[in-house]
């Protein structure tokens, strides 16, 4: 049962978009798949949560966690399988980690933690607070940007992930991590 969210193995190097709502991973993602002919990962809560406000008229709850890890790790494999030498991921189980613990007093559920440190991925891109909030129907905290930013940093810490602060405009982000993925990409 727990296979679900396990990633499948494969020599392909991955990276994440990680960090608060609004901070521009979405786009990025899809900058650097373009730039390295690869796929990107969408984010899976984004469409089970929109799909969940449009039916109920909810937002998110502890139970919704486990259901989101499923579907992210389902997109995630198959799409390794479609990557060329790179997988970019526009969010991974550490952040549903991340939103669980902020979200619901520092909870999280065994399953989805014990993933959410067990999945491993080649470098972490944590986008910064500097760029325009943009509402839509499931961001929600506009005014605990810094808050949030420094729990996802926080966390990438303590787990001792490989990660690189992404600052700037868009054309400043995008150089950076190319340049990042590129050494990466040379060893």
């Amino acid at each position: 049962m727990e296979k679900k969210y396990r990633q499948e193995s494969t020599d392909i190097i991955k990276v994440v978009l990680f960090g608060p709502e609004s901070t521009g991973k979405t786009t990025l993602s899809e900058q650097l798949a373009r730039h390295y002919h690869s796929v990107w990962v969408p984010e899976y809560a984004r469409e089970y949560l929109q799909d969940k406000w449009n039916n109920e008229r909810k937002t998110c709850e502890p139970k919704d966690l486990l259901p989101i890890a499923e579907g992210q790790m389902k997109i995630e494999n198959a799409l390794t399988k479609k990557a060329t030498d790179v997988l970019i991921c526009d969010t991974d189980l550490l952040e549903t980690k991340v939103y669980s613990e902020a979200y619901y007093i520092g909870s999280c559920d065994p399953v989805l933690e014990k993933y959410a440190l067990e999945n491993t991925y080649d470098l972490y891109f944590l986008t910064y607070i500097d760029v325009p909030w943009e509402a839509d129907d499931l961001r929600d905290k506009p005014g605990e940007r810094e808050e949030m930013f420094k729990f996802f940093e926080q966390t990438l810490v303590k787990y001792k992930r490989n990660f690189i602060t992404l600052k700037g405009g868009k054309a400043e982000r995008l150089a950076t991590a190319i340049a990042a993925i590129d050494k990466i990409l040379k060893k």
